[in-house]
């Protein structure tokens, strides 16, 4: 029965652990898109940047973090502001290529 109260509390401390994704500001084959695939990727941006900042919503999650494992909750903050910044970045990158491409985007 132990065992068994430890790993939930595992399961629900790694749960309060969020992950947003970083995605990489620029790709090999960025300036080879097409206008087309170009809107792809800022809407791609777009999509990792709101589950980002929603990451760091008042969630049952980052409650829970909070009172059983407070450092988690500052891991998912460092996490969601790195995956914020990212995104960011990539969509400028992506619309500087969009630009000199003379896309309509």
């Amino acid at each position: 029965m132990k065992s068994l109260s430890i790993v939930a509390l595992a399961a629900i401390l790694l749960a309060g652990c969020a992950t947003p994704t970083v995605v990489d500001t620029t790709k090999i084959g960025d300036s080879g898109l097409s206008c087309e695939q170009l809107k792809q990727e800022i809407a791609d941006a777009d999509k990792f940047e709101k589950e980002a900042r929603k990451e760091r919503t008042i969630t049952g999650k980052n409650v829970a973090a909070a009172i059983l494992f407070w450092p988690a909750l500052i891991g998912t903050y460092s996490n969601t502001e790195d995956a914020m910044n990212a995104a960011k970045e990539r969509k400028a990158n992506i619309l500087k290529i969009a630009q000199s491409k003379n896309c309509a985007i």
